[in-house]
Formats: C-alpha cells, sequence, structure tokens
C-alpha cells in the first residue's frame, strides 16, 4: 500500500470503556503514547480496517489475528496466529502486548460475545455486545425488531418446523425470499422463482441443512423490488454518523446473474442516496433502531449497516448487520478523511456527537477476484502475480482477502474472494477505470471477476 491517501491529523480523544475495569487514556498517554491496536479477522474487510487505522498518528503498531497475506509484515502491521473465535488467546495477546483498541471486524465473534469478554476485563473493543449482535445473528430477530419500532421492511413469517415453513409457502400473494435466520457468510438467501422453488430452498435449509446451523430457523420474506443499498453509520449508543451510501453487488456473473456471494464489487457514493434520502433514513431507520435497541437493555455501539431495498414506495430495510461490510469497506474507507481511531475511540466514550468526520471528495470503486469455482468448492495455493504492480498505479489500492504467504515467501490463494482492487477518482467512471486498470495486473489461475461493476450508476 502507498501512503497517498492518509488522512489528516485527527483530533485528541478520551477513551473511557464501560465495564468492571475500565480503561482510560490520560491526555498525557495522547500525546506522547500511541496505542497498540488489534484487529480480529482474516478478510478484505480486515485489511482495509488494518491499513486506515495503521494511518492514524495515534496508532503505534496494528496486529490482525489471524490475518492474510496482505496484512503479513506490510509497514507497521503485522499477523498474529490467532483464530478469530479464540477469545482466551486474543484476550491473552492484548494483555500482554498492552492493546489499547481491539477491532471486532466479522460478525461470528461479535455474536459469540467476544466485545463482552473484552469489556469484561477492562480491554477497549470496538464492537457491538452479543446482546446488540442479535440485530444480525438472527433475522427472525431483526425482523421482529424492526416490526416492534416501526422501522420499513418487508412482510415476512418466521419458522423452525420444516412442515410449518413449507405449509405457509402457498398462502402468501407475493413472492418470497428464503433467507437462513442465522449466520450464513452472506450466503444463506435463496431467490426461488415458484412456489416449488421456494419448496426446494426450505428443504435445502431445513431438511439437508446446506447452511448448517444457521438453517435451523428460516425467513420467509417478501420479495422487494428496486435497486440496493448499504447505508453504515458510526454509532455510539445515542449518536449516529452517517457515512457515503454504497452499492454492492451480490451475484457473481456480470448482469446479476448466477447465485449470491459474499460480494464481488462495490462503489461509493451511490447516486441513487441522495442527501435528502440519507437524512430519511437517519430518521426512519437509524435513530429507531439506537432507541430501541437501548429501551431493550442492549445499547448499540459500533458500526450499524443497513441493507436496503428502494422501492417504489420508499426504502425498506432488508437486514441489518453489526459491522463493517465486505467489500464495502473497500470503498467506504478510502473515502474517509478522518482519523479512525479517533472515531472508534468516540463510539467508545460516548462522544460521537463532538466528532466532525470529514470525507474526501470523489468517488471510489472495488472489484473483487475471485476463486475458480466460487461461490462453490474452489482450490487453494495457487500462485498470485502481478499485485505490486497494481499497486504503483496512480489512485489504486489492493486489498488482500484469501491470500497467505507459503512456506517459500510466495503469495498464493487461500479463500473464496482472493483479492479486492479499489480504484480512486474525482468521479465513479474514473474511478471504475483505475479499478479495472489495476485488476489487469492481478494474475492466479482460473482467477474470475465481474466485468460491470459500477456500469448500472455510470448509465444514470
Amino acid at each position: 500500500m502507498t501512503a497517498d491517501h492518509r488522512p489528516p491529523t485527527a483530533v485528541n480523544i478520551v477513551l473511557v470503556v464501560s465495564g468492571p475495569r475500565s480503561a482510560v487514556f490520560t491526555q498525557e498517554q495522547r500525546m506522547t503514547e500511541p496505542i497498540n491496536i488489534l484487529v480480529i479477522g482474516r478478510g478484505g474487510r480486515e485489511h482495509a480496517l488494518a491499513w486506515k487505522l495503521a494511518q492514524s498518528p495515534r496508532a503505534a503498531r496494528v496486529w490482525v489475528a489471524p490475518g492474510n497475506g496482505g496484512t503479513a509484515g506490510s509497514g507497521s502491521i503485522a499477523n498474529v496466529s490467532l483464530a478469530e473465535d479464540n477469545v482466551a488467546g486474543l484476550i491473552e495477546f492484548a494483555r500482554r502486548e498492552a492493546v489499547g483498541l481491539t477491532v471486532v471486524g466479522p460478525e461470528a465473534p461479535l455474536a459469540a460475545g467476544v466485545v463482552d469478554a473484552f469489556q469484561a476485563v477492562g480491554l477497549p473493543c470496538f464492537g457491538p455486545s452479543q446482546a446488540a449482535a442479535q440485530l444480525e445473528a438472527s433475522k427472525a430477530f431483526a425482523k421482529a425488531f424492526m416490526v416492534r419500532h416501526g422501522i420499513p421492511t418487508g412482510r415476512y413469517a418466521a419458522f423452525s418446523d420444516y412442515q410449518a415453513a413449507l405449509a405457509h409457502v402457498p398462502q402468501v400473494d407475493y413472492p418470497v425470499v428464503i433467507k437462513a435466520s442465522g449466520l450464513a457468510a452472506g450466503k444463506g438467501v435463496i431467490l426461488p422463482d415458484s412456489p416449488a422453488g421456494a419448496e426446494t430452498a426450505l428443504r435445502q435449509m431445513m431438511a439437508e441443512r446446506v447452511f448448517g446451523a444457521a438453517g435451523d430457523e428460516v425467513v420467509i420474506e417478501e420479495r422487494l423490488a428496486g435497486p440496493e443499498a448499504s447505508v453504515l453509520a458510526f454509532c455510539d449508543g445515542r449518536t449516529i454518523a452517517l457515512m457515503p451510501a454504497a452499492q454492492d453487488h451480490k451475484r457473481v456473473f456480470d448482469g446479476d446473474a448466477g447465485p449470491n456471494t459474499g460480494g464481488m464489487g462495490a462503489y461509493a457514493p451511490a447516486p441513487l442516496v441522495t442527501p435528502a434520502l440519507l437524512e430519511e433514513l437517519r430518521q426512519a431507520v437509524f435513530q429507531p433502531a439506537l432507541a430501541g435497541l437501548r429501551a431493550e437493555g442492549k445499547p448499540y455501539t459500533g458500526i450499524l449497516y443497513a441493507g436496503l431495498m428502494l422501492t417504489g414506495a420508499g426504502p425498506r430495510v432488508l437486514e441489518f448487520n453489526c459491522r463493517f461490510g465486505d467489500p464495502e469497506t473497500q470503498v467506504i474507507l478510502p473515502l474517509l478523511a478522518s482519523d479512525l481511531v479517533a472515531i472508534f475511540q468516540a463510539c467508545l466514550n460516548g462522544t460521537l456527537d463532538q466528532m466532525q468526520i470529514s470525507w474526501n471528495t470523489g468517488a471510489a470503486a472495488t472489484v473483487v477476484a475471485a476463486a475458480e469455482g466460487y461461490p462453490g468448492d474452489y482450490p487453494k495455493g495457487r500462485e498470485i502475480s502481478g499485485v505490486a504492480e497494481a499497486e504503483v498505479l496512480p489512485q489504486v489500492l489492493v486489498f488482500q482477502a484469501g491470500t497467505r504467504r507459503s512456506g517459500e515467501g510466495r503469495l498464493v490463494t487461500d479463500g473464496g474472494r482472493v483479492l479486492a482492487v479499489t480504484g480512486l477518482g474525482e468521479t465513479l467512471p474514473l474511478a471504475i477505470e483505475r479499478a479495472y486498470a489495476g485488476m489487469t495486473r492481478l494474475h492466479f489461475q482460473g482467477m474470475h471477476y465481474r466485468r460491470d461493476i459500477g456500469a448500472k450508476a455510470v448509465i444514470q
């Protein structure tokens, strides 16, 4: 990574973390002692987070657990061989290395309560509690929560009984989406084209358990029509700071064809999400969500992500996520001009309302290079070339995801979504052009990527 996109010096924030043994940073410490930071996760999102956090004058060392080939010994960023679910090991490491801030990337550790465990021993950890993370960990919980608090969403029914779910399908007079209620790595959504297809999806989820325990409960939801958008916000329990809206591309092939993936590309800001619409979403979605969680004894600190369908009747929430998205992170963070460490600390300290968060003008687009066979079974261990050649291009960033360093030091594939190339530009077409220019430098056997990321926005 080059240092072309470093943010300006950010404000100083006192960090006070609630819990039995709260950690407090004094004014003297803030001025003289940059903090060590631990990022939990292994994907492209975590590479982007580590990259952005390392730019802060408040950051001394950034570790990523377990990280990937892109975070292995890159300047002040290094990997630590600890799995995301090894909470005891992560806590022991954070204590030993005097980690002043831990940032949780993926959803599974949040759902398992890693933030609660860190804060219980006085270690600052950015993300929602296990109770608040139910908003993503259980789609059934999220839908019921939205109904309770008047947040616009589609009609639905939730089932843990297979036969009851089958009986429901012919009773509805609208097309449906079948969703695994639990965490399924972004893949537990099936869009059937007929009642018979819906029954097949239910059999796969609930009887054949293709998504494991995530499909023990399912949501049969109204299939809405319209463009999708992702809107994320920093939250401190009361205050909301919205980010530029992004649009993801979930289907694996051009023209939104093929099965859903974890995301094949994204761009930001999304032109469809106007300032007026953002304000509407603040009032109709984010404020009720934060107020509702607070009222239910689950105050929310962290990133709140609303996946939206912009229907003819207005925006509807498809789902909530409780962390940065992937690949949305790879287009949102390069646009952030403010200090990410200071923002996270303000969220933990409950002083987000005192922050002036600045964003760079222009646009960003990212394209994901996937392994052969993804989102199905895919090989690993194929050598990757061209990363350095892509990174030297102006306004081009390469964020690694499913990569690792072999014993000989070679960069090889180690996942389904392997790399994401982000282009920046004064306009979205220029950002897209730069992202694809970077992508043409990369190569590994079986590599495939979409050629139409952002095309609809450019046409509009």
